[in-house]
């Protein structure tokens, strides 16, 4: 026994705040394939490629362990299911698509409600917001989504219309939600939550993906 622990301790230890530095990604079927790029590639890459050393680990959770298609028919073979998932994770990002008003999405109830009552970084996309919103996650927080009409159309427990914001995107409270063609937005609010760069380097990303890499270029010569 004392030989087992002394071999495998630093083993378990380890695995322990690997699994703390983990952004959980949910996927439901037909999940919406673009929304999550940005944030998974910011996390691995930076402006010169791969990073050596990401500071956290892309990790996909879905009802199980099955593989789950895309809307445009990229089929994910998830690393965690519902049932298996960590308990400790940097972040949940709850990835939207047209499986949020099913049974399965039901089962994230409390999970999304464990996460934030440890306060962990949640993020919403698009119809995934709507969950959040028609569950009640949303009435104690500013937020968006994909509109407030759509949000009240979703009816169940929210009550929140004053904090709502017509904007792409939105933070408070360790949430983030967007709508659902914010996808660079909500990239850029996670990663400063989850300090994946300085915050002057992550609003240069933000400029480049967001204008192109010619009129980036262009703004760079005019200033030198």
């Amino acid at each position: 026994m004392s030989y087992y622990l002394c071999y495998n301790f630093p083993k378990l230890i380890l695995g322990r705040i690997k699994m703390k530095n983990e952004l959980l990604y949910v996927l439901l079927e037909n999940y919406a394939d673009y929304e999550p790029a940005y944030i998974a590639s910011n996390v691995n890459c930076d402006r010169f490629g791969l990073r050596r050393n990401p500071p956290y680990e892309n990790k996909v959770v879905a009802p199980s362990m099955e593989c789950v298609k895309s809307c445009g028919g990229f089929r994910t073979l998830p690393d965690y299911s519902f049932n298996t998932m960590p308990d400790e994770y940097a972040a949940l990002i709850l990835v939207g698509g047209y499986s949020w008003q099913t049974p399965e999405a039901e089962r994230l109830i409390p999970i999304v409600r464990n996460a934030i009552s440890k306060n962990k970084i949640v993020g919403a996309i698009c119809n995934a917001a709507s969950f959040m919103a028609s569950h009640g996650f949303l009435n104690d927080v500013k937020h968006t989504g994909n509109g407030l009409d759509e949000l009240k159309r979703w009816g169940g427990s929210y009550t929140n219309e004053a904090q709502y914001q017509n904007v792409q995107v939105v933070s408070d409270k360790n949430i983030v939600t967007a709508n659902g063609t914010a996808a660079l937005e909500f990239a850029v609010e996670l990663t400063k939550l989850l300090k994946t760069d300085t915050t002057e380097n992550i609003d240069a990303y933000y400029n480049f993906m967001h204008i192109g890499l010619c009129d980036f270029m262009k703004n760079l010569q005019n200033m030198l």
